[in-house]
């Protein structure tokens, strides 16, 4: 029996919290066509997690109004990201076979529920990865990523002490919402979930916005990354690629950036695009040095700050590739402990890479001899800072084209998912079009097809 059927298994014994204010588990209207699916039986296509390792393209039926408050929207742009592969690889527990995938997306308003009163049909909008009530104590503090009336999961809880909130396409271990790889998706509280895109944003650089450009700036802001500071960062995907530029618009005076392994190109992709960026690929050091040592060559003493861009699920030696299978820990430390032994005493490191659980051989004592602050900077609260940094697009301060680096197509997404995995193609962020999508935006990628 696998893990992801083991969790299942647990959360229906354990029962769901009874808290949430909107329904659970509708990760696939064919679910239950007659309470989930819309009237006109019109059908969509859309990604599906068929079991680890293995997602589909798949015609399922479009979504239908089922709370006073959703929006249903014609999907105009989609993404992968890299935290896509986790759910791939069944490291994040309590997928489903057949759920439909994503978590970020733009689109056009098709329809809504009665509740909605700042929507028309026809207006291009952003979803925001996390779905968000709008009326609980963290939403009233912005804070949407921990809404308390969204996700209903009792197994997130008795481990985390506490649910985030509901998301998009990111198993029922985050309330099992479908997601927004394909060409319609139900929006939950869309009237609080949902931005205007302006007409000199478009969806290339407005789509962004859902998760990667927000949780980039939170990592960044959240680990308190400030005036001079010398900054490392770990993992030059997306992420890290844009946490790096971040950290010089809010005012470093350094980033090093590392990576390595099939990844290693991404290190070239970021510094021609940030020039002044340094980078170490921990594939080529010299014998004897570690990351560690060469990033306290490079700096005395080491960085000031190191952001975590990558995840636990990436085990490197052979003692937690081991533990990790044998169900021991869900997550390595290695990098953590990398991290903490890199930066100056007192130095802050801030985890945005996805951690799922548990992990050995943490290094607790260099936190607490040296004073190392450890930052879980948490799924990034994405209705705190998406009018700020629209507002920093329109003024030309934030770039998203800058990672954009193909435009695919939503019938090849399984052939998509696998190329990302394997980091081949030099893909780095993809824009999935659907049928809905307008013609590409000036400067950004035509269609590339990976079917021979």
């Amino acid at each position: 029996m696998s893990m992801a059927q083991v969790a299942n298994l647990a959360e229906k014994a354990l029962g769901h919290l009874g808290k949430a204010t909107i329904e659970q588990d509708i990760s696939n209207p064919a679910r239950d066509r007659a309470k989930y699916a819309d009237p006109s039986g019109e059908t969509m296509k859309a990604l599906c997690w068929m079991g680890k390792n293995q997602v589909e393209v798949v015609e399922t039926p479009k979504p239908r109004v089922m709370n006073d408050r959703d929006v249903i929207l014609k999907v105009t742009g989609s993404t992968v990201c890299g935290s896509d592969l986790h759910l791939l690889h069944g490291s994040v527990v309590q997928m489903q076979s057949g759920d439909i995938l994503g978590h970020e997306f733009c689109g056009v308003v098709e329809s809504f529920g009665p509740g909605v009163k700042n929507l028309q049909v026809g207006d291009r909008v952003v979803a925001s990865f996390q779905i968000a009530c709008g009326d609980c104590l963290y939403c009233k503090k912005k804070l949407s990523s921990q809404c308390e009336r969204t996700n209903d999961n009792a197994m997130e809880n008795l481990m985390y002490g506490g649910n985030t909130a509901g998301m998009f396409g990111y198993s029922h271990f985050t309330g099992g919402f479908a997601g927004g790889q394909a060409e319609y998706v139900r929006v939950p509280y869309g009237d609080v979930n949902l931005l205007h895109l302006p007409d000199d944003v478009p969806d290339e650089k407005g789509l962004y916005l859902s998760d990667v450009i927000c949780t980039s700036w939170n990592c960044v802001v959240d680990t308190g990354v400030k005036e001079g500071d010398v900054v490392a960062v770990w993992g030059a995907g997306p992420i890290g690629q844009m946490a790096a530029e971040f950290s010089f618009l809010n005012g470093a005076s350094r980033v090093i950036l590392i990576d390595g392994g099939n990844g290693a190109w991404r290190l070239n992709f970021c510094k021609e695009r940030i020039p002044k960026l340094e980078t170490i690929n921990f594939s080529n050091l010299e014998k004897g040095e570690t990351v560690q040592s060469t990033l306290k060559k490079m700096e005395h003493e080491g960085p000031d700050v190191a952001l975590e861009c990558v995840a636990g699920e990436y085990a490197k030696g052979w003692a937690h590739k081991l533990e990790i299978m044998a169900g021991l820990e869900t997550d390595t430390s290695e990098i953590l402990n990398e991290m903490i032994t890199s930066v100056k005493a007192y130095g802050r490191v801030g985890i945005t890479g996805v951690y799922v659980g548990y992990t050995n051989h943490f290094n607790i004592g260099a936190i607490m001899e040296r004073g190392i602050r450890l930052i879980g900077n948490g799924q990034a609260p994405v209705h705190l800072y998406w009018d700020k940094l629209l507002k920093y697009i329109q003024e030309g301060k934030i770039d998203p084209y800058h990672m954009l680096s193909h435009r695919v197509l939503m019938e090849e997404m399984d052939i998509v998912y696998d190329k990302f995995n394997k980091r081949e193609g030099h893909i780095q962020k993809v824009f999935v079009q659907t049928k809905f999508s307008a013609p590409p935006a000036p400067g950004t990628p035509q269609v590339t097809s990976f079917k021979k």
